[in-house]
């Protein structure tokens, strides 16, 4: 008989993020895959569709409970609100995204997030830069040659959707991908 031991990291990758509900999720990563498929660009099929709140981070999986208390605690002081998506914009020459439409709501969500990991847990913003709420689909890895292409077409292609942002979700990585850990409902 053979075993297998598995050596687990002393610290792991998470982000916290919104994930829109499953049917949009599906088509975002309809998205991602014609992106893959067409422009070589598959990185941003290692995370489910989302919303970045707050970036990847590393922690040691003893203080997910506490992290956990806390986005628990934050999103029962929290209210559940619209948000649009509207059509794919970029960050030239190598992202590509659904865009959400500007939110004050989402906004003071994610500062609010922000403001009460920091006070709560010290954990400091690791994002450099500011705030742009949108849905990945063709990531970093996709190569500048192809970046002209894949912005013609998505930028082509006409989507709008709306959902009920009614969730923080915790997400850790696998070592390959991003995997949900945990989501947290906000009031109704």
């Amino acid at each position: 008989m053979i075993s297998y031991l598995c050596i687990m990291p002393a610290k792991y990758l998470w982000f916290i993020a919104l994930l829109p509900p499953e049917p949009i999720r599906e088509e975002v990563t309809a998205f991602k895959e014609y992106a893959a498929e067409h422009f070589g660009s598959r990185r941003a099929l290692r995370s489910p569709a989302h919303i970045t709140l707050f970036p990847p981070f590393q922690m040691e999986r003893s203080q997910l409970p506490a992290l956990e208390s806390e986005l628990e605690t934050f999103s029962r002081q929290q209210l559940s609100f619209p948000l649009e998506l509207d059509g794919f914009s970029s960050f030239p020459p190598r992202v590509i995204f659904v865009d959400a439409r500007p939110s004050e709501a989402l906004n003071r969500l994610q500062k609010a997030l922000q403001d009460h990991l920091k006070d709560r847990l010290g954990m400091a913003y690791p994002g450099a830069h500011g705030f742009h709420p949108h849905m990945t689909v063709a990531f970093k890895d996709l190569r500048k040659s192809m970046y002209r292409p894949a912005w013609a077409y998505f930028q082509k292609v006409a989507y709008q959707r709306e959902f009920s942002v009614d969730a923080i979700t915790l997400l850790w990585h696998d070592g390959q991908y991003w995997q949900v850990s945990r989501s947290f409902p906000l009031l109704a």
